[in-house]
């Protein structure tokens, strides 16, 4: 199967310039008093999209707008304002979150005691992401063309996160060479199917022998 079917059960932040005044290298002082409420904002809207995902986790993607609004603690018309379509604030969630799991990869790489560890966090992270988008399956295989875009966007966000995870780990002497990114994010994506659905299927467990699995002995 080809890599666009990776998980198929699944759902850049441009980051704005400051302008210099004429070419000049200088900052104006409208920049400087626009930079914190861009970044006011665009705190705003990860709080919107935080509490988007928490209440698609709990209630689908088809929730009421006004259960977001009050999870997120702001009005109808600052949801419609960022998102006027639900396929828009669907989409922004999902990229929203592949970036917080591509995020976290160097994080736990410069924080945890070892590569392996860091790995195995970091995995746990990614089947948290596949097993907690209730009701999206249906929606990203739908016909809206604005998300056909989304699954290579995570193999973009995400493959090279978990290739460097590996080659770290690789590297320490902590787990076998030659397991490619690609290949251990099919695997786990393919144990945790139908993981939300069924109470006496443990997708955690079994991901979890699997990344033991690829301890060198010693």
């Amino acid at each position: 199967m080809g890599k666009r079917n990776l998980v198929p059960e699944t759902i850049r932040n441009t980051v704005p310039f400051l302008q210099g005044d004429g070419g000049s290298g200088t900052v104006n002082d409208d920049s400087e008093r626009a930079a914190p409420r861009r970044k006011d904002a665009r705190r705003n809207k990860e709080t919107l999209l935080d509490a988007a995902a928490t209440v698609f986790v709990t209630k689908g993607v088809e929730a009421p707008v006004r259960d977001i609004a009050a999870e997120a603690g702001v009005g109808l018309g600052t949801i419609y304002r960022h998102f006027p379509t639900r396929s828009d604030l669907i989409i922004a969630v999902y990229r929203h979150q592949v970036d917080a799991c591509a995020e976290a990869g160097p994080a736990l790489l410069a924080s945890s005691a070892t590569a392996h560890a860091a790995l195995e966090q970091w995995i746990s992270l990614f089947v948290d992401f596949l097993v907690t988008k209730h009701g999206l399956a249906g929606v990203l295989q739908s016909d809206n063309s604005g998300f056909e875009t989304l699954h290579a966007y995570f193999l973009d966000r995400l493959v090279p996160v978990c290739t460097q995870l590996l080659d770290a780990a690789a590297a320490a002497g902590e787990i076998r060479s030659g397991v490619g990114a690609y290949e251990l994010m099919r695997g786990v994506g393919n144990l945790c199917i139908g993981a939300d659905s069924d109470p006496d299927y443990d997708a955690r467990r079994l991901v979890g022998i699997l990344i033991a699995g690829l301890r060198l002995p010693g």
